[in-house]
């Protein structure tokens, strides 16, 4: 894994705020030990859960977007690594593995493009080897029947996750073919055409390969629904979808009963869980919205697709505490954090 750096337990450590009386997640988190065989330790833990994050910003500029995807990793990590370990959530379960640095590509396009266009086709060429290190990755992860919890980064990333946990999975004879079903809580339907690798059509690669069985998206914005999109979708019985103004604004369902029909849409198989933080009102992304979905629904989305569906995997995507253009929110990473715990909470109660 060339980019991939693991944690040990000092870098746990050194962003875990150890208290006396207190005991934080970070302190009972599991970790690999120096010199030990990756593959080999993830498929010998007893834990359920393997926690990474994807830091990048490739997939959301070579889709004309504002930079920044990157920055939400560290924030979400010092959120997550200093709650409180409890009856609620121990942490023992879970796995911190690492995070994809790609920095060393970054400088390369950045340094040596001469214009906006050479640099949005360079980052499209580039994602071409994130996919493949991010598959590699996420193929063992599954074939070892943990569940991976993905932390971005673009939402490109959609794309060799589903991929890799199709394979992952389909090896350790959990599914008989090498496919998954996804339900995607997003304001864009992210199914753009295959014009080259961006944030905009990790789903329409997939689906294409044949990685991707059934796909139910929730809370899609109608304004940004391409014409063309919208009629794939419709000609396509395996995808289904419920806009924002359906739910929130002519009320033909309510938020949790359209979560419930993309549960029951995708309940033949195992189904990967995406929330792109561009759907959740004013949470700092390339594409944030000033009207959208509450933090809260965004809680409970989670917590009903872990209850109510076979889980491959969760990715939230599309975060930022920092954008290119200036802009800063702090909180970001807390709110990855709710939603990671909420997730592992609910699927622990099997």
């Amino acid at each position: 894994m060339k980019h991939f750096k693991f944690y040990s337990k000092e870098d746990i450590l050194s962003i875990t705020r150890v208290r006396r009386f207190e005991t934080k997640i970070g302190e009972r988190l599991h970790y690999l030990k120096p010199g030990s065989e990756w593959p080999e330790v993830i498929a010998e833990s007893p834990v359920r859960y393997v926690v990474l994050g994807i830091p990048e910003d490739f997939g959301v500029k070579a889709n004309y977007g504002v930079g920044g995807a990157e920055t939400a990793w560290q924030s979400f990590l010092d959120s997550f690594l200093n709650i409180q370990s409890n009856d609620y959530l121990t942490g023992e379960n879970t796995l911190l593995l690492g995070h994809f640095d790609f920095g060393d590509i970054k400088f390369l396009i950045e340094n040596n493009a001469y214009n906006e266009e050479e640099k949005i086709n360079a980052y499209r060429h580039a994602l071409n080897i994130v996919d493949e290190e991010v598959e590699d990755l996420l193929k063992v992860i599954a074939s070892a029947k943990k569940i991976p919890i993905i932390i971005g980064g673009g939402h490109n990333n959609a794309y060799p996750i589903i991929k890799g946990v199709a394979k992952g999975l389909h090896k350790a004879e959990l599914i008989p073919l090498s496919q998954i079903n996804c339900i995607n809580l997003d304001a864009h339907s992210d199914f753009s055409v295959a014009e080259g690798r961006h944030s905009g059509n990790g789903f329409r690669y997939a689906e294409e390969d044949g990685y991707l069985g059934k796909y139910c998206m929730i809370g899609l914005h109608e304004n940004y629904i391409p014409q063309n999109i919208l009629m794939d979708i419709h000609n396509n019985p395996f995808m289904d979808y419920i806009s924002f103004e359906e739910i929130f604004i002519h009320e033909r369902k309510n938020f949790i009963q359209a979560v419930a029909h993309a549960t029951g849409f995708t309940e033949d198989s195992y189904t990967g869980i995406e929330i792109d933080l561009d759907c959740v009102e004013h949470v700092l992304s390339s594409a944030m919205t000033p009207c959208g979905i509450t933090p809260l629904q965004a809680r409970k989305f989670i917590t009903f697709t872990a209850q109510d569906s076979k889980p491959a995997y969760l990715h939230i995507c599309e975060g930022a505490t920092q954008l290119e253009d200036g802009r800063k929110d702090d909180s970001t990473g807390k709110l990855i954090c709710y939603l990671v715990t909420d997730f592992i909470k609910e699927l622990s109660q099997d």
